[in-house]
């Protein structure tokens, strides 16, 4: 009740400023003035810059260490220098950890016209536009014009799909904002763009991995790893998935717990590390948080 009460309030004092010069030169200030906000964040010997123009952003900094710690030790274990795609970069904080602490080459793909600002912002505040391409293209199973559906315009915001009408959970989706756009398998992301194979693909688009593996044949037979997020409990997600990366020779090596039912991170490899090495990174093929 607060919260709606807050937002009628600031709905009414903006809506009040943009009826005169002045007020609109306030408003746009504010906006800049969020929108200039930055926080670091240290991790190990990497100093990272993110914008946070809101409070969804300052979460996703200040629980950059603890929210997927095997996001940080899968990407920890990529060779210097290798071809990284991150599917569904969001705000890109993944991407710039591979860029400063691998010295990657990444391939961002993030479709959200309401992400692609500050993924642009983080990559330019961590000198990383030589590292980490935007691509801002969706991808899924074929080349296609349809619908991105988003269940939140805000800045930083996440569950979302292309081309399809269901949630990371199988349920329908709960759209608030859409737009059309063209989308592309990660085949034709390779053929037509001349992007080069990623050596390691991490994918967390909320719903649709399967249909972006269904897409990826040529990608997976490269690919030394894959760090992938599927809901256990949505099957045409999990077996597909588990199928299409099984053909591709890799194995599943872990699994870690995401905190919701059935939601997993699953770190597939082509050559599980040796005893030694896999003692040290995981106990067990769950993690639980």
């Amino acid at each position: 009740m607060m919260k709606n009460l807050a937002k009628r309030l600031i709905s009414g004092s903006v809506s009040g400023l943009s009826h005169t010069s002045i007020g609109r030169y306030l408003s746009q200030q504010m906006v800049d003035a969020a929108m200039s906000q930055q926080s670091v964040v240290q991790y190990g010997a990497h100093r990272m810059t993110f914008a946070v123009p809101n409070w969804l952003n300052h979460y996703r900094v200040t629980t950059f260490a603890t929210k997927e710690p095997e996001t940080l030790e899968w990407i920890e274990s990529i060779p210097l220098g290798a071809v990284v795609w991150d599917v569904g970069a969001n705000v890109g904080l993944y991407s710039v950890f591979a860029a400063k602490a691998r010295d990657c080459r990444v391939y961002a793909f993030e479709p959200s016209v309401f992400n692609l600002e500050l993924l642009a912002r983080n990559v330019f505040a961590n000198s990383l536009h030589g590292r980490v391409t935007l691509v801002p293209i969706a991808l899924t199973d074929e080349m296609a014009v349809s619908s991105f559906k988003l269940t939140s315009t805000a800045w930083g915001g996440a569950l979302s799909t292309f081309g399809q009408g269901f949630d990371q959970h199988g349920a329908t989706l709960r759209e608030i904002f859409e737009y059309r756009t063209v989308g592309m398998s990660m085949s034709d992301a390779m053929s037509i763009l001349s992007i080069p194979a990623p050596a390691y693909l991490k994918i967390d688009v909320d719903g649709i991995e399967h249909f972006i593996l269904r897409g990826g044949t040529s990608v997976l037979e490269k690919v030394e790893s894959v760090l992938i997020e599927i809901n256990d409990n949505f099957l045409a997600q999990s077996e597909e998935s588990a199928r299409r990366l099984g053909e591709a020779g890799l194995v599943l090596w872990r699994k870690c717990d995401l905190g919701v039912p059935g939601q997993y991170n699953q770190w597939w490899v082509r050559r599980p590390p040796t005893p030694a090495v896999a003692t040290s990174r995981a106990a067990n093929m769950q993690v639980d948080r």
